[in-house]
């Protein structure tokens, strides 16, 4: 699976395929009219890989030498134009397309273990009982430990129909647990979780992108429309982004028809494009609070970005991490592919919201990971306005309204707290939990819990989730241990949840402990005044 610095730059705001022959066509002829020189530095090139493969002292993978060169060419351009290997390119497109033929898990390596880190519900491996933290030990009878992940998949992907043996590790299971899995189409869901919060107050957590989001966001927001919903929790954070058409479409759907939704400007050809709303959204009255944090990013936050500037969302949470670059997406020779970028875009205010980086780009990328200098200073030419006159300001990320920091599930823990969850000791401890009549993992076992929904987290369960820490020899800071605890009692419930009853039920109950959310549900005054703002700026404008 790609690593971290890999996964964001997939978040593509444009995603485009243009096979080789459109490349060459479309950029090189361009390249070539403006130097000439380039047939020269194609010889150059050529001729350095050819003295490498013939005089190096070892044998060398020309492929590798190739894919490497370029990686260390766009690595001199910007943090986001990348090159996906064949690998890495179908991996991307799948993630895009929403769907793939296979058991239905991502996986990593966690001490040279394969590791799922997320198991899609409905899929093969949903219905077998597979949990996130699963350690995946055997693959066709073969012994998994120090595999890397490219491999792992190659075992675990295949035919539609077509079955796989694998055999798990479980915390509570003294033996591995064998399973058999049929390979099915597999659908990612990017609306993973929707609800009604309370008679009136409609939540959805938009957790990424792909190329059915509109239609999923607008059949959660139907459903939640027939039960009730008068306003919007719409939870953003975390969202690393993915196509501009689908960024365009949500927006869309809270705003009325002509509004300007983006604008990109670049210098190739077609580059320079104005997107507006092409219809009266459907749900461009309700009051609609946003969450979103320093991990939303690309196609999120350009619809962030219009709903503010439009004064059609209060945001809530922290400045969002500040990519403003499109990638065009190109597919080259050999099934790999190219993202690069060929334009920058703007809010509707004029808000070029990209971030400066550094030359190594480490402490861009790692931006995630630090906390935010609330006191930033603003140039003053980086001032814009909403629709009604509010300032907001270009120069990196788009700010909330209300600021409140929450960079791991709406909590903002100590170094203790981050500790566990960087350690995965809460998906590690769900682990040994079962919901009462699940029976898709037939092995008994002793070290077995058995909860029911709506379970809460007693002194009893987080004494035992201290034992586990000291079984995995994790020195608890006792006064560390207090200053988290509501961060760890809420995980602790978050992640059995999850691994039990599903995001849904786990996402209902974060939020009545999560700070941002608890926060934001504070705020539908201010987005009431928002939206009827609007309303009376529609008007004007109309006139």
């Amino acid at each position: 699976m790609p690593d971290m610095r890999r996964y964001r730059s997939l978040s593509a705001a444009v995603f485009a395929i243009a096979v080789s022959a459109l490349v060459g066509g479309f950029l090189g002829k361009s390249a070539l009219a403006v130097d000439d020189k380039v047939p020269e530095h194609y010889k150059t090139f050529t001729a350095a890989l050819n003295a490498i493969e013939t005089n190096y002292v070892d044998k060398v993978d020309s492929e590798n030498l190739v894919f490497s060169a370029i990686r260390g060419m766009l690595g001199t351009l910007d943090p986001h134009s990348s090159f996906f290997s064949p690998a890495q390119y179908a991996q991307m497109r799948e993630r895009q397309e929403g769907r793939y033929y296979g058991i239905g898990i991502q996986i990593g390596t966690l001490d040279g273990d394969i590791t799922a880190t997320t198991v899609f519900e409905g899929s093969p491996a949903d219905k077998k009982g597979l949990r996130r933290g699963d350690i995946i030990a055997k693959i066709a009878g073969e012994d998994a430990k120090g595999w890397a992940t490219e491999q792992a998949v190659a075992k675990l992907k295949g035919p539609k129909g077509t079955t796989v043996e694998i055999e798990i590790r479980r915390r509570g299971y003294e033996q591995l647990i064998p399973i058999q899995l049929t390979r099915a189409e597999v659908y990612i869901p990017t609306v993973p979780a929707y609800f009604m919060i309370d008679a009136t107050t409609g939540y959805a957590r938009l957790q990424d992108f792909g190329e059915n989001t509109d239609k999923d966001l607008k059949h959660a927001l139907r459903e939640l429309a027939s039960k009730g919903m008068r306003r919007l929790l719409l939870d953003i954070r975390g969202n690393p982004g993915g196509p501009l058409d689908q960024a365009i479409k949500v927006a869309n759907e809270f705003l009325p028809k002509g509004r300007m939704i983006v604008y990109t400007r670049g210098r190739v050809q077609n580059s320079d494009q104005d997107y507006r709303a092409t219809e009266d959204g459907e749900f461009s009255d309700i009051p609609i609070v946003m969450l979103a944090n320093r991990g939303s990013a690309s196609a999120s936050e350009i619809v962030t970005g219009a709903l503010q500037d439009h004064d059609r969302a209060y945001i809530v949470g922290e400045t969002t991490f500040g990519k403003a670059l499109v990638q065009s997406v190109y597919r080259v020779s050999g099934g790999a592919g190219l993202a690069l970028t060929t334009a920058h875009y703007f809010t509707p205010s004029g808000r070029l919201i990209q971030r400066p980086w550094d030359a190594t780009f480490d402490e861009y990328l790692n931006y995630s990971l630090t906390d935010q200098n609330v006191e930033r200073a603003h140039n003053p030419s980086d001032l814009k306005r909403t629709d009604s006159g509010r300032p907001v300001y270009s120069g990196g990320g788009i700010e909330p309204d209300k600021r409140l920091a929450g960079p791991m599930e709406g909590f903002n823990p100590g170094r203790f707290g981050r500790l566990l969850n960087n350690r995965l000791e809460f998906e590690s401890y769900a682990q040994k939990f079962t919901a009462e009549g699940d029976t898709r993992v037939a092995q008994q076992s002793s070290g077995r819990k058995i909860v029911k929904p709506n379970f809460v987290v007693d002194d009893a369960m987080v004494a035992d989730f201290r034992e586990q820490l000291k079984a995995d020899k994790i020195k608890i800071d006792e006064e560390g241990f207090q200053k988290d605890a509501d961060f760890i009692h809420a995980m602790i419930r978050y992640r059995i949840d999850e691994a039990v009853f599903g995001i849904a039920d786990a996402r209902r109950h974060l939020i009545t402990a999560d700070p941002q959310s608890q926060l934001a549900l504070s705020m539908f005054g201010e987005a009431q005044r928002l939206s009827d703002l609007s309303r009376a700026t529609g008007k004007t404008k109309a006139h």
